[in-house]
């Protein structure tokens, strides 16, 4: 298992950050159209518009998976892929997101607690990879294998990424999301701090501004 990144093998369009970009383009085009559905006036839970916006929610999940087969299948892991992924998780995420609290305003605490989590803790700890040569979070583990097997194994993706957006569709209580996103955000604060306590963050070699006098002596 090649581990480590190689600068050579960087680019930005490979087969799989091509599917990045297209299932994400679908995404939030399924978004867009659910929500120029408007909000249903009956007050009825399933209406069109979230029947879009879970499709939409599907599509970004299943693109998810497939992104990161393909390139591990085809060996095309690189580090800026692995960013563009991430980045494109949390966009797809704030537009499932935001468009099921205009929805069902009873579910806006629970949205907001949640993308605090994802879109900022998570997305911290997920792009803390990149103060080491691996390839993406998926290699952790020889940094850190408690902080990875709790992160980003795949229970821990499917629990992260998953189970608030099921839980919300599946019981329709907003106080459970409360919860739910609540204990999310502390586990993933305590990750943090476990990151910052433990390992810390080395800064690559190579990088910074040279000195005064490197630049007067050319160095």
């Amino acid at each position: 298992m090649d581990v480590w990144a190689d600068p050579a093998t960087e680019r930005v369009l490979t087969p799989a950050t091509i599917i990045t970009f297209i299932r994400t383009i679908a995404c939030i085009v399924l978004v867009g159209l659910a929500i120029n559905e408007g909000v249903p006036e009956d007050g009825e839970f399933w209406s069109p518009a979230l029947k879009l916006l879970t499709i939409a929610l599907v599509v970004y999940w299943a693109g998810d998976s497939l992104d990161g087969q393909v390139a591990r299948r085809m060996h095309h892991e690189t580090r800026i892929g692995a960013v563009l992924d991430i980045m494109s998780d949390r966009m797809c995420s704030a537009a499932f997101y935001f468009g099921l609290a205009w929805l069902h305003p009873e579910f806006t605490v629970a949205v907001l607690l949640y993308l605090a989590e994802f879109m900022v803790i998570d997305c911290f700890l997920s792009i803390a990879f990149l103060a080491w040569k691996i390839r993406s979070p998926n290699y952790f583990w020889v940094v850190d294998p408690t902080i990875y097997k709790l992160n980003w194994s795949h229970p821990a993706k499917a629990v992260n990424s998953a189970l608030f957006a099921v839980m919300l569709l599946v019981t329709q209580a907003w106080w459970l999301g409360v919860i739910v996103a609540g204990a999310l955000l502390i586990f993933k604060i305590a990750m943090l701090i476990r990151l910052f306590a433990t390992v810390g963050l080395p800064i690559p070699g190579g990088t910074g501004l040279a000195t005064t006098s490197e630049q007067a002596s050319g160095a």
